[in-house]
């Protein structure tokens, strides 16, 4: 049995591997030396070729990894085989997916020039109006590094939830980017200006 490289298990066992070896594995003598060590802790054999290809460093097109190989990684990271590490994964890991039902405004239910005051920490104010087809433009901007001028697309407000504006242009340039707001606490005002 074969496991997609590409596979999220995969890279967290990656992580857990480096974590447990002292350094990341960037390089081919990094590799050797995880191969002795397999080799001195636990009396299994893998090729250095082997690991380069479940972290991608060989060029050789591989893209499955054996069964065999993630129970020795595992055995090694973890002292359990595949199935378990992932089954740990499942029962320990925070699940980072959720079902919400905050106060939000979503631009599909917007007008042209409907203006929208958002906040977030310590003391940012932002005052921005709809200019159709998920743009926007700042009109007041209080504390912020985004100024009045500045353009962005967006297609939903939340409360609580971070902002990412994508399209971000300022004022005075056509340079466009991304600008998240509300990191850690999420947007903490929101309302359609009256």
């Amino acid at each position: 049995m074969s496991i997609q490289r590409e596979n999220p298990q995969i890279t967290i066992l990656r992580e857990r591997v480096e974590a447990r070896f002292g350094k990341r594995l960037s390089v081919h003598s990094d590799f050797l030396a995880l191969v002795a060590e397999i080799e001195s802790g636990q009396r299994q054999h893998i090729s250095e070729s082997t690991l380069e290809r479940v972290w991608g460093y060989s060029t050789r097109g591989y893209d499955t990894i054996s069964l065999r190989t993630l129970d020795v990684l595992c055995h090694y990271a973890e002292e359990c085989d595949w199935l378990e590490f992932c089954q740990r994964l499942r029962d320990d890991e925070p699940c980072e997916s959720e079902f919400f039902d905050v106060e939000h405004i979503t631009t599909s239910e917007l007008a042209v020039g409907t203006r929208i005051k958002i906040g977030w920490l310590p003391d940012r104010i932002c005052v921005v109006r709809y200019l159709g087809d998920n743009g926007f433009i700042a009109e007041e901007c209080h504390n912020s590094k985004m100024q009045p001028g500045d353009r962005f697309s967006a297609l939903q407000f939340t409360l609580g939830r971070e902002l990412v504006m994508s399209d971000f242009c300022r004022a005075e340039s056509e340079v466009r980017q991304s600008y998240a707001v509300g990191q850690k606490n999420g947007i903490t005002h929101l309302s359609i200006c009256k």
